[in-house]
């Protein structure tokens, strides 16, 4: 290893080359900074890499071959459509460096140095670059840490291999599994269950406790997952999990119940997500982390050392690149001298199953805890669009404050849930009551229509609703 003697200069270091930090050094470059980004592996990170795209290249082919049999009965003669995973795997590493280079030129255009290497603390204002033999030192003004999380394998399993599979390994199957046992009930999982079992794969579903989202969306995905013919266990935990040359057996046990065996050829649980600053150097600068090594920040991205900043999985909260990307921003405008927040409250929370879950702000239960509300939930099967293409399954569920009319929540499964939950944050960020979600134009035919009912049922106005159901929906 050869030390350089003298540190070379730059504004601003970013550590990590996912979508926190390049979203963070292309707006810092925007403000004029000089600014330095590490990655040790790939550009893009975990989310560009193993995570984010390639799982959403398999739940799109999943999506479209489930849509295959209505477009069949429209008149799309196709024959039989058959599933080949080998060739899949093949576009997703096509597409995977497509959009590498992506970043990298846009990198590169807005003059962001980017350097390969692993970087450590050495300073409050100096890291070392390590990349082979080569180490370098850096003096900067501002860092931003952007290094993404650790993932911790669960005591029950006794590693990972060919037949028990993580979140990565999952979508890197070249051939379908005939059966496929899971345990979570985060999106990863609920993503990977409706996936396959639309692809024909017999699931079995093990539930970490309650769905996630609204008791109402929890309800109709559920029912959904039963109609797919996924099996559902819940309150089950794994305790112990073995392998041999047939498959995986995985022991489950339950407080007052008793214990059941699964035999699947494959079984697939992720990873616990833990701070990633191992190697880091923040232990040398005293920066205060969680009881999970997660870094501490205040509403600016600052960590507890002035002039650095943390974002994305390697801080506290929900391990999502929306959230990420935001906090990037944030920090390189605060290191550039603006002034800039983060607030979590309005963070979207998607699932791209089969079909989609979008939710955004309080659930019911949450909002009757804290208001006096008004709830309306609209089905997707009143939609006219919904059912030309065949996507009827699904609602749409508003939560109001009854005396304000502010918009509290909105959740969603069914067709265009994702897209339509981008206006429904732009409205709720705007403090939005339901009469300036109602008054616009809506296209027509469309699946957005459903949102604007949803809206007007919470005041009895939906005409797609018989007075009967607006009673029925309407709280």
């Amino acid at each position: 290893m050869v030390v350089g003697e003298l540190a070379e200069e730059r504004e601003l270091v970013i550590i990590g080359g996912g979508p926190g930090g390049y979203h963070a050094a292309i707006r810092a470059a925007q403000l004029g900074l000089s600014v330095l980004l590490v990655e040790k592996e790939d550009m893009g990170g975990v989310c560009l890499n193993k995570g984010c795209i390639p799982s959403k290249v398999f739940t799109q082919l999943a999506r479209k071959h489930k849509e295959m049999s209505h477009y069949q009965k429209m008149g799309l003669d196709s024959g039989d459509v058959s599933v080949n995973l080998s060739k899949l795997q093949n576009y997703k590493n096509s597409l995977i460096a497509q959009l590498k280079q992506g970043v990298s030129s846009l990198c590169e255009a807005n003059k962001v140095e980017i350097v390969k290497g692993t970087a450590s603390f050495l300073s409050q204002n100096k890291i070392g670059v390590e990349n082979g033999h080569s180490f370098t030192v850096y003096s900067f003004q501002s860092a931003i840490i952007a290094t993404g999380a650790k993932r911790e394998q669960p005591s029950f399993i006794p590693g990972y291999s060919g037949r028990i599979l993580d979140e990565f390994s999952i979508y890197e199957l070249s051939n379908l599994p005939e059966e496929l046992a899971i345990y979570g009930n985060s999106y990863i999982e609920l993503e990977a269950a409706s996936s396959f079992a639309a692809l024909g794969t017999k699931v079995t579903l093990v539930l970490d406790g309650v769905l996630p989202f609204d008791d109402s969306i929890n309800k109709e995905l559920t029912r959904v997952l039963k109609k797919m013919k996924v099996k559902l266990l819940s309150g089950f935990t794994p305790v112990d999990v073995s392998e041999s040359l047939e498959g995986v057996s995985i022991s489950l046990e339950k407080e007052g119940s008793d214990s059941v065996t699964l035999e699947s050829p494959y079984f697939f649980t992720a990873r616990k997500l833990i701070g990633n600053v191992e190697g880091l150097g923040v232990n040398r600068l005293k920066m205060r982390l969680t009881e999970d090594h997660f870094i501490e920040i205040d509403e600016t991205c600052r960590t507890s050392i002035p002039g650095i900043y943390a974002v994305g999985d390697a801080v506290n909260g929900s391990p999502l690149a929306v959230k990420a990307i935001r906090q990037g921003k944030v920090a390189a405008e605060n290191a550039a001298g603006l002034a800039a927040e983060y607030d979590g409250m309005l963070l979207p929370n998607v699932a791209q199953t089969i079909p989609p879950v979008a939710s955004i702000g309080l659930t019911e239960k949450e909002a009757a805890a804290e208001h006096d509300i008004s709830v309306s939930t609209y089905p997707m099967g009143g939609n006219g669009f919904a059912q030309l293409i065949g996507e009827k399954e699904g609602l749409i569920k508003v939560v109001s404050d009854s005396s304000s009319d502010l918009i509290l929540g909105i959740h969603m499964i069914g067709s265009g849930a994702v897209e339509m939950i981008s206006g429904s944050a732009v409205g709720m960020e705007m403090a939005g009551r339901d009469e300036d979600f109602s008054y616009p134009y809506y296209p027509h035919p469309n699946t957005s229509e459903s949102l604007q009912e949803a809206m007007e049922a919470l005041k009895g106005k939906a005409v797609h609703l018989p007075p009967v159901k607006q009673k029925e929906y309407s709280v």
